[in-house]
């Protein structure tokens, strides 16, 4: 509880409306106090009848003390982040409206926008503010964190034939990322000590960097990540397109007392921003899940409808991470996911429609650049999901052809009894998830989302969660990571051809060469190329090193022999060599090696000199 608390000349407010459906039906009359102590009282969640009653006997004692005995206690939302259900927070205000302990008690309505004036005396003890909780000074935990702090995890590897092994037994020799990852869980150790490479990539590419003005973990993008974050979002969405996810659109903040986000929060902690609006207490959404079961709760189905598969891609989930915890692209409190959740009629649909999103996760996360050398997959589930469904889990490890790591509960705590994801091992040995897919069996009845069965009787679907590539922030993170390995290993860092925010530059030798410069990339970009041309007053020499810090894929320098000759002569970044091409064999070498993948046009000005330079 938040109590700030005014020794008052006098204190005059008026109701205007109400904020709640709950709130108290009153004869909406302006009132007013004088020589009053008034009590600005925010209840929160967790606050009982033993912190009603130690509150009035702080605020007694302190009234005691400035000789007055007339209290207001003045209902208050705006103190408190965490508030409580306008039931219990009224249940708990008028339990201290019944403790008088000799003073004369007045309250203003609950629920209600009110307009106030007041006068607040100039004595030292005239203001005073009070954090009340059940245990003392020390804020109460809640119950589903105490619970989650009580779970008990087995770790095992398990090899592709299907065998488990004890973790602190198996030989990591041959498989040392899977031991990183090992540790990191079982650590559970999140916060960063140094940033890592691609933080300076990030800005040497000038795809983003950290705002000051904003809060910690919201980036910035400058047009090349823009780009980059939009050809990944739509890459994305065209393969769950493909898939037969059905693309909706819901809101980013959810109100923190529908019944069904209680009921949430009661079982599973989480860091969210909170907003307040017009008496309600919102939170900003952490996922998809909640906007897309509040959706489907309104559908009429049946099971003839399902597997129904439903997408989104949010810009933007937050998330509180803490503060140790972020740093660059890796960990963001605000980040771009792609959500699909399947609503399946029974178990044996689920664990097939689990099969089919398991090989899109593998589709994807290679089309964006990875292989299964670059991740270590994870796979949680119960023991008893685990002795009931062994031939799913070891198919998906067997499909990887490679050891995984295993985590094993006892007792089912999440909503979900299966999950897995891929987690790429950075430069400072730090895991990151990606793709993920899990078998939710608990939210279905939660969001009371219904289909008809075969029998026609209502019935909860069981749900699977899936984020194909995980965020896209993340993926680029991951780009920039394995990009800064290549580099420390002797190879050109480079991003994907269809990434590249400039995917060839243009030359001249010199400006009068400039005019032939503009219709040559005006030729190639016709065919769904990104190409720029160099037009400064620069050296050759620098603008070739300019354009390979850009990592530009393909350089092609133009002088009077290129003007006369029917073949450019081509700096291919990924080769090391130069090589001679026609144009159509330029166009058509980009063309296979980015086919499939979403084309988008430049993202600045095609001359160099016209754009301005990016200081970070």
């Amino acid at each position: 509880m938040r109590i700030l608390q005014l020794h008052c000349d006098y204190i005059e407010f008026t109701p205007i409306k109400k904020e709640i459906k709950s709130a108290e039906e009153i004869d909406p009359q302006s009132k007013r106090f004088e020589e009053v102590v008034v009590a600005f009282i925010a209840v929160e969640d967790g606050d009982n009848p033993d912190v009603a009653a130690k509150a009035m006997t702080e605020i007694s004692d302190s009234m005691k003390k400035i000789g007055c005995n007339k209290l207001l206690l003045y209902p208050y939302a705006h103190l408190s982040s965490k508030l409580a259900s306008p039931s219990i927070a009224m249940s708990i205000l008028k339990q201290m409206e019944g403790k008088a302990n000799g003073l004369e008690i007045f309250r203003a309505p609950f629920g209600w926008t009110k307009s106030y004036k007041m006068q607040v005396k100039g004595h030292p003890l005239a203001e005073n503010s009070k954090t009340i909780t059940a245990n003392g000074d020390k804020e109460s935990t809640s119950d589903a964190l105490k619970a989650e702090s009580k779970i008990q995890s087995f770790w095992h590897i398990m090899t592709p034939d299907g065998k488990m092994h004890d973790v602190s037994k198996f030989d990591f020799s041959k498989h040392q990322n899977l031991e990183v990852l090992a540790k990191y869980e079982a650590a559970k150790k999140r916060s960063v000590d140094e940033p890592s490479p691609h933080v300076k990539l990030m800005k040497k590419l000038a795809i983003a960097d950290y705002e000051p003005a904003s809060d910690a973990g919201n980036m910035r993008f400058f047009p090349n990540g823009r780009l980059i974050k939009s050809l990944i979002e739509q890459y994305v969405t065209d393969r769950v397109t493909d898939y037969g996810g059905m693309e909706v659109e819901t809101p980013i903040m959810y109100d923190s007392h529908h019944p069904s986000m209680e009921s949430y929060f009661h079982r599973f902690p989480a860091r969210q921003y909170n907003v307040h609006s017009e008496g309600k207490q919102l939170f900003l959404r952490f996922a998809a899940c909640f906007g897309q079961f509040l959706m489907a709760k309104d559908f009429q189905m049946s099971y003839k409808n399902l597997p129904l598969k439903l997408y989104e891609l949010t810009r933007y989930s937050f998330r509180r991470e803490q503060s140790g915890e972020l740093v660059g692209l890796r960990r963001l409190r605000a980040f771009t996911m792609p959500d699909c959740h399947a609503l399946c009629k029974d178990m044996p649909q689920a664990k097939e429609e689990f099969r089919k999103r398991f090989d899109l996760s593998r589709e994807v996360i290679n089309g964006l650049g990875l292989d299964e050398s670059d991740f270590e997959m994870a796979i949680r589930f119960t023991e008893d999901f685990y002795n009931e469904n062994k031939q799913l889990i070891e198919e998906l490890v067997r499909k990887i052809g490679k050891p995984v790591l295993v985590e094993m509960w006892k007792e089912r705590f999440f909503y979900f009894v299966l999950k897995w994801e891929f987690n790429y091992i950075d430069n400072l040995g730090k895991a990151s998830a990606l793709s993920t897919d899990q078998i939710d069996v608990e939210n279905g009845k939660r969001y009371n989302i219904e289909f008809i069965d075969e029998n026609n009787k209502p019935q909860n679907p069981i749900i699977l969660h899936n984020s194909p590539s995980g965020a896209v922030e993340r993926v680029i993170y991951v780009l920039l990571e394995k990009a800064a390995m290549d580099q420390r290993e002797g190879r050109k860092p480079m991003l994907p051809l269809w990434l590249s925010p400039t995917q060839v530059r243009v030359i001249p030798v010199k400006p009068e060469f400039l005019e032939y410069c503009e219709k040559l990339a005006d030729k190639i970009s016709e065919n769904y190329v990104r190409i720029d041309v160099d037009d400064r007053n620069e050296s050759i020499g620098k603008s070739i090193r300019d354009a390979e810090i850009e990592w530009i894929r393909y350089i092609i320098v133009i002088g009077e022999k290129e003007v006369n000759a029917k073949t450019l002569s081509i700096r291919d970044r990924k080769t090391g060599n130069v090589r001679n091409l026609t144009v159509d064999e330029l166009v058509k070498e980009i063309k296979e090696e980015i086919k499939g993948k979403p084309f988008m046009r430049l993202n600045m000005n095609r001359g160099v000199s016209k754009r301005p330079q990016i200081m970070v």
